[in-house]
């Protein structure tokens, strides 16, 4: 059977006939005459098939199921009085969720001040944070189960069907065990270094940043002897720790202290080989070392304020920083 449904102004009069319990003082204080209110209790009582009221010449008492309905019906019309104001403040993005995808590189300073200071100014917005590479973000993405993710590629490569907004740009710097020889050389040999055991993340995280990767072995006439693969830059950098061989990492990763592991930027280095030092010439703009870019990214059909306003915050946040 289905249940009837009774509008709002129907339940205001319940309240204020259970508050005044005199249906003359109610029918005053709702700006109507006596009949027509007590026409709208009956009705209201013949629809849910409950009394709601006791009624004598000389008084008007609440029945048991009056006197219990009557809190949930005040919360019902306090939300209800309510309602306009949070559907202004949804439509400005002030109220929703988000659900972010990020790496691991943002995670070790800009993405836990972002989520803080972002809750303090929009605390109605639910932030829904997982932590997820690039290839799985895309399959996210794709599933509709996520709104926006941070992601980690080479400058410009970040994926073309997704609108994006990048947010910070860094080199990669060489993680190597402390114990290595060329961890306290003054300056170091980029074919030497070249030809260590390396550890890296598998093509399908960062295809362009790979490839990066590679390509740097590529212009000094070397190919990679990869001699592990891991996911999780904090992997990577404990593998180095373990002797496994060396890394390439985003800069920020040095945030991640690892006793036993030192990490050297392209300061550290020497000469740059004779093929490298041609394309440098080409592009004399262009670093020794591959760059890496964190961009955030999102649908480019974008249809949630709350959304619309995170970017917007972000935006403000890498323009200032």
């Amino acid at each position: 059977m289905k249940e009837p449904l009774i509008d709002v102004r129907a339940w205001r009069q319940f309240v204020a006939v259970a508050e005044e319990l005199h249906f003359g003082r109610a029918s005053i204080r709702l700006h109507m005459t006596q009949p027509p209110l007590t026409q709208a209790i009956a009705q209201m009582e013949r629809s849910l098939g409950v009394m709601l009221f006791d009624r004598t010449r000389r008084r008007v008492a609440l029945t048991p199921a009056g006197e219990a309905l009557l809190p949930d019906v005040r919360d019902f019309l306090e939300r209800a009085q309510a309602l306009p104001v949070r559907a202004r403040a949804a439509a400005a993005g002030e109220v929703g969720r988000v659900r972010l995808a990020f790496v691991s590189t943002i995670g070790f300073e800009r993405l836990p001040e972002w989520v803080r200071d972002f809750r303090v100014l929009c605390p109605q917005v639910s932030l829904e944070l997982v932590e997820a590479t690039g290839d799985v973000q895309r399959a996210l993405f794709s599933r509709g189960e996520l709104d926006a993710g941070l992601m980690l590629h080479s400058p410009g490569f970040a994926p073309p069907e997704l609108a994006r907004l990048a947010v910070a740009e860094e080199p990669l710097v060489l993680a190597l065990p402390a114990s290595h020889p060329l961890a306290l050389a003054p300056r170091l040999d980029l074919p030497e270094v070249l030809a260590e055991p390396l550890v890296i993340f598998p093509r399908r995280i960062v295809p362009s940043l790979h490839d990066a990767v590679f390509a740097l072995y590529h212009a000094a006439g070397r190919v990679p002897v990869v001699a592990q693969e891991a996911i999780q830059m904090q992997t990577i950098v404990n593998l180095v720790w373990g002797g496994l061989g060396v890394a390439w990492v985003p800069e920020s990763v040095t945030q991640f202290r690892r006793e036993g592991v030192v990490y050297r930027g392209a300061d550290a280095f020497g000469p740059a080989p004779a093929k490298a030092r041609a394309k440098a010439a080409k592009s004399p703009a262009e670093p020794l070392l591959p760059v890496c870019e964190t961009s955030l990214v999102w649908p480019a059909a974008l249809n949630n304020p709350a959304l619309a306003r995170f970017i917007d915050f972000v935006r403000e946040r890498s323009m200032a920083a």
